[in-house]
Order: structure tokens, then sequence, then C-alpha cells
């Protein structure tokens, strides 16, 4: 089969390899279609702290099961499905828990072991989620709003709260979505005009701020009767902005961290205590999130398709990497197709 290797940054090369086998408890998919997310832009560029090369990427997946291991159901066999990518333990405390999305041993597809930018992949059959009502497109959106779901459930954002989000790529874009399916108001900043019409004009924002012309503090305060934020979430991978983020959450608000970045992040201690905000960090998705997600995608609640904007295939990806890693290119989400086949 063929595959596509990170070999190093800012290098891609597809290679033939033996298709994999199926082992116990495990089902294979054919791949159809991989999302492009901020992990795969920063390991290609080398600034992904969680990764090592050479690397398949590839972790926002969908498919057809096509064979399946010993113990596992053989009818799963010419379902459509996505991948729940986060490989857990189930034995280390945070697994014993429910908190798999932070297991102490995580081995995250297309990280820490090689993805899904392949012709076939074969992994755990209780990683693969099917559907028949979702399409390839829509089910390999789910992980990347999953991580949006996890992040709005972490911060208990409730109805009427106001939830500044602060990155308007496609994390934020999905944490949007969720926010607003819980009912809260919602407020975008970004220095992208372009995404921040989109998060207005397509994903129903409330309200939209230019993280560098606006007076962000007095005009959230004028959303919210003179108060900062109830919820703040950083999706901008970026350490001032991370930083600044404490100054935007009002009094007994909580900031979650849904971006990760090489950096250390400070605030101001008598200001964090003063409003006594609650601090969060932010790690990947359970399936409970998943579900969340592909639920309010079916009931229409959610339109992800809407962040594609670029699409290609994946003998072509060498070539498009480079130009889809440019913010001038316009990307919001990238889809590569690994198959001839509709959606």
């Amino acid at each position: 089969m063929k595959t596509l290797v990170c070999t190093h940054p800012h290098h891609m090369e597809l290679r033939d390899v033996p298709t994999p086998s199926c082992a116990v408890g495990e089902a294979m998919i054919r791949i159809r279609r991989v999302g492009i997310c901020g992990t795969d832009i920063h390991a290609y560029g080398g600034n992904q702290p969680y990764f090592d090369y050479p690397r398949v990427l590839g972790h926002e997946l969908s498919g057809d099961i096509v064979a399946v291991g010993d113990g596992i159901d053989p009818e799963l066999i010419g379902q459509r499905a996505y991948v729940i990518p986060y490989l857990h333990c189930g034995e280390c405390r945070a697994c014993r828990h429910g908190k798999t999305n932070c297991c102490q041993n995580m081995q995250v597809i297309g990280v820490h072991r090689d993805g899904g930018m392949a012709d076939y992949l074969s992994v755990p059959a209780e990683h693969l989620v099917t559907s028949r009502k979702l399409d390839s497109e829509q089910l390999a959106l789910v992980e990347c709003l999953a991580i949006g779901a996890h992040a709005v459930r972490r911060s208990a954002t409730s109805t009427d709260e106001l939830a500044v989000i602060v990155g308007a790529g496609p994390i934020g874009m999905g944490i949007l979505q969720i926010a607003r399916a819980r009912g809260a108001r919602t407020l975008v900043v970004d220095t992208n005009r372009d995404r921040l019409a989109f998060c207005r004009d397509m994903l129903g924002a409330d309200g939209i701020l230019h993280a560098l012309e606006d007076d962000l503090e007095a005009r959230i305060a004028h959303h919210n009767d003179g108060a900062l934020a109830d919820v703040v979430f950083d999706a901008t991978g970026n350490p001032a902005a991370m930083n600044r983020g404490f100054t935007l959450a009002g009094h007994g608000a909580r900031y979650v961290l849904v971006s990760v970045v090489k950096a250390d992040i400070t605030f101001n201690d008598p200001d964090f205590h003063k409003k006594e905000l609650t601090l969060l960090g932010s790690r990947n998705a359970t399936r409970e999130d998943f579900e969340t997600v592909t639920r309010l995608i079916e009931s229409g609640e959610l339109q992800p398709t809407a962040m594609i904007t670029h699409r290609g295939p994946l003998e072509k990806l060498p070539t498009l990497m480079p130009q889809w890693c440019n913010p001038a290119t316009g990307v919001i989400k990238a889809m590569v197709t690994c198959d001839t086949q509709p959606a």
C-alpha cells in the first residue's frame, strides 16, 4: 500500500509499504478522508512538542472497515467509521478514573505512532465508531470538534454565559459551535479578519473582536453587563495570547487552555486570586465528547463541512502541505482524499 511519511520537518515522501494485518481485537480501516489540523501543521514545521521523526501523520480519520481480527464481530466489515485516535492504556490511575484523554501512557495515532496518511490502518476495534448517517468528510471532522466539546464540557459553560474564544482556527471554531449548542453567548478574538467574518457569518458567533485593534476588555464588558468573560478559551498556540487571556476573564470565571506550546505561561497572582479564577487544561477528548459531536452533527446543530476550504489527494500532499501551512493561502480546514470514492 502507499503511505506518506514525514521524514523530518518540512519534508514528506510517498512510500510503498506492506499492508498491515489485524491482530487480535483490531480492525482494519480503508482510509477515505484525513483532516489536516494544527498538530499536523506543527509536526510538519518541527514545532510539535510530543513528536518524533520519521512519522506517518494523520489522526482525523474516516473510512470503511475492511477486515477484523479474532474476537471482533465480522458484521463490522463494510461499515463506515471514524477513528478515536487516543490509545489509552486502561490501567493507569487516570484511565481507571475515566480520564482516558490524559492517560499517563497515551499513544496518539499520528503523533506517537504512525497515523492514517495511508491506504489502510489497523487499530483497536474499540477505537472505531461506525455511523450510517454521516458521510466520510463529516466523520473525519468529528475528532476536531470533539476537542472543542471536551474543552466546553471541562468549562461547565451554561446557558447565557459569555464565552470568549481566542483563536479562530478549526479548534476555536469547534469550541464556538459547541458553546453555542449549550446556549452560551459567544465572542471570537483573532487577528485574521476573514476567519473572524466566517465565525460571525457562517458559524453564528454573537460578536467578533480584532486582537490588536479592539479594546478587548471594554468590548467584552459591553457584551456582559459590565463584567468580563464568564469563560475564556485559548485556541491560539501563542504564548503571548495565552498570557493575555487571564486579563479577559471576569470575577469567578474559568480559563481553559486548549492549545499547547513549548513555552512557560505566566500570570499576575494578585489578579488571579482577586478574581478567584479557575484555570483548566484541556487535552484530547473522551468517547463521551465524540458521541456528543456525532449526535450534534446528525441533528444538524453542527455544520462541520462548512469549515473545509481546501481539498487534495494524498499523493500530492508533499506539494500541498507547504501551501496549506502558509496563512496567506487562507486555509481553515484542509481535507485529504485518500481514494476516488465519493464522500
